[in-house]
């Protein structure tokens, strides 16, 4: 990934350098580019939007290549309002673009964001600092070399020797390089990705960061736990489950003891249920959860927030064979509850209520939060870039809303309408695992005692955390969705200041 440098005047431009030009509406131009001293003849760059129909809506683009003079190759992006989402794409294209051009000897960007265009305080500049290196996120598993790629991106902000918006930066940076992470852990292939894999990258990254422990049982000291669900969807495969607590607790932390809890399947055959080969083609992507409630917990602790924060990973895989658990078991969870299994492709939400039930009945948990790749139901009710919220209470909900708008992660609140609760019930069990549609209620609804009187909220990102193509920041395949939500929510101090339920 890039180096990412905050400047507050435009450098001097060199040979291998590419420079962005934000671009409002109406094709107007940045006053910098007036004036004696302007590194780009205003007039021939206000020629080439003419010529190329660009007037400034957000993500279009006119690349000009200046020969004979430095930089060699300008980016002119519009940015329309100057919206933060707006922002986001200006940044996102010019980077992605800039990047091509690395192939061709560019080195560094040099992106400016004051102008009457495009206005920058320290919220701008680190939704810039976030997207200069996400949209240049690639992961790659090749035997060609790998193409040149960006040295550095300078950030250019009037205020950027201001204290406030370096300490903007740098949480932007530490953000972009933890969500980096959760993408490298989504989109490693399940070949490598097993339980034992994924516990042993959270205990590489997180285990030698301050006030960090994280703890792995394995499979006996989940059966001496009770954890049925995570026991009987790992069952089918020859890598044991694992159950990964990787908890930050600073000194001087309050009371407050939020778990984040996610879905950290790696991959999903459907089991006995067993999907179509289409169907299991973005399986390695099933742990996106679990990958995204761990990089929330690298970034709070790289930024050593004042706040403790456990994240939990229920690690399995759901495979076919002959140990696989079946339609008609009955699985005993973690606090006793039992699951009648109807569906062995409905195993999330297994593993998820014993996670759910250990953090609220052996970790302390004051508030709860699980983030998991659920239900194609809420695909088709929200598409693919928004995730599904169900919240116990208005004030979590509201918070985690809140959160999420701040950092550019689309999420829509679903109800959690007890009509449908009468869907759960089973002649054997306390509740079935498969109780039908609306699919991302009643999977809400399944997961809801598990939390017990605790204040919940569960995020459905079936969509969001895969992309099928490269925007804004997003690269196509794991997106790291969700990390960032979290994070502003932890920073917002929301789990300690709200205890409305």
């Amino acid at each position: 990934m890039p180096r990412v440098e905050v400047l507050s005047t435009l450098p001097p431009l060199g040979e291998d350098d590419v420079l962005a030009v934000p671009v409002g509406p109406g094709a107007v131009l940045p006053s910098w580019l007036s004036g004696p001293g302007a590194p780009l003849d205003a007039a021939l760059l206000a020629g080439a939007l003419a010529d190329t129909g660009n007037t400034g809506k957000p993500g279009t683009i006119t690349n000009l290549p200046v020969p004979g003079r430095r930089p060699r190759s300008v980016v002119a992006v519009g940015v329309g309002d100057a919206t933060l989402p707006d922002l986001r794409s200006y940044a996102a294209v010019a980077v992605r673009r800039a990047q091509t051009l690395a192939e061709h000897g560019a080195r560094r960007l040099v992106l400016p964001l004051d102008d009457p265009a495009a206005p920058a305080g320290a919220e701008e500049v680190r939704a810039a600092v976030e997207v200069a290196l996400l949209a240049g996120y690639r992961y790659r598993e090749t035997s060609k070399p790998h193409p040149p790629r960006l040295a550095t991106v300078a950030v250019v902000a009037a205020d950027g020797a201001d204290p406030a918006v370096l300490a903007a930066a740098r949480a932007g940076e530490v953000t972009g390089r933890s969500v980096a992470w959760a993408r490298d852990l989504v989109n490693t292939p399940s070949s490598t990705k097993d339980p034992a894999w994924l516990a042993d990258q959270a205990v590489a990254r997180l285990a030698g960061l301050a006030h960090v422990t994280v703890t792995v049982l394995g499979p006996d000291e989940l059966r001496a736990g009770g954890f049925g669900g995570v026991l009987a969807v790992g069952g089918g495969s020859a890598s044991p489950p694992r159950l990964v607590v990787a908890a930050y607790r600073p000194p001087g932390a309050g009371p407050a003891a939020p778990v984040l809890v996610g879905k950290g399947i790696t991959f999903d055959t459907g089991g006995i249920s067993i999907k179509p080969n289409a169907g299991m083609r973005e399986m390695k992507t099933d742990m996106a959860g679990g990958a995204a409630v761990l990089a929330a917990v690298d970034a709070a602790a790289r930024l050593a927030l004042p706040v403790a924060v456990t994240a939990v990973v229920p690690a399995a895989e759901n495979a076919v064979s002959g140990s696989s658990y079946r339609p008609s078991d009955v699985v005993r969870h973690v606090g006793g509850r039992t699951t009648e299994v109807l569906n062995t492709d409905a195993e999330g939400r297994m593993v998820l209520a014993d996670a759910l039930a250990h953090a609220r009945l052996h970790l302390g948990a004051t508030v709860l939060v699980d983030v998991a790749t659920l239900t194609g139901a809420m695909k088709v009710a929200l598409g693919t870039r928004t995730a599904g919220l169900y919240a116990t209470g208005d004030g979590l909900a509201d918070a985690l809303t809140t959160a999420a708008a701040h950092a550019g992660e689309p999420v829509w609140r679903m109800p959690l309408a007890e009509e449908h609760a009468d869907l759960l019930e089973s002649a054997v069990a306390d509740a079935n695992n498969a109780p039908g549609n609306p699919g991302g209620t009643t999977a809400a609804l399944f997961l809801r005692p598990f939390a017990g009187d605790l204040p919940w909220a569960h995020l459905d990102v079936a969509g969001p955390a895969r992309a099928g193509s490269d925007d804004a920041e997003l690269v196509k395949g794991g997106t790291g969705f969700g990390a960032r939500t979290l994070l502003r929510w932890l920073e917002a101090g929301a789990p300690w200041k709200d205890p409305v339920r």
